[in-house]
């Protein structure tokens, strides 16, 4: 797997209340993955990206929500999500990089 699809494949962490409580207890992290990426993809992006090891990788599909505007009805883009559950000792600090 080259580096390219490896910085593809997250686009981003998925920071919600529901998310926030997942990391403190279970040591899961949440991020917001191309759609078109597998399991073991996500996995080795992860370990790689933020050298780190990983237990397990959950993914779930998002369908985009409907909304209604002044034109008509308008849909946003379907997504899909991953929690990412980190071996024991592990973590991702997103605040690298981070000047105060």
């Amino acid at each position: 797997m080259n580096l390219d699809r490896l910085y593809k494949i997250i686009l981003g962490p998925h920071v919600t209340e529901k998310s926030s409580m997942a990391t403190g207890s279970n040591a899961q992290v949440a991020f917001k993955v191309s759609k078109d990426a597998k399991k073991l993809e996500i996995k080795k992006a992860v370990e790689i990206l933020f050298e780190t090891k990983v237990n397990s990788v959950r993914v779930i599909n998002m369908k985009g929500k409907t909304k209604r505007t002044k034109i008509g009805v308008g849909k946003k883009s379907d997504w899909k999500k991953a929690y990412i559950t980190l071996a024991d000792g592990e973590e991702i600090d997103f605040s690298l990089g981070i000047e105060e």
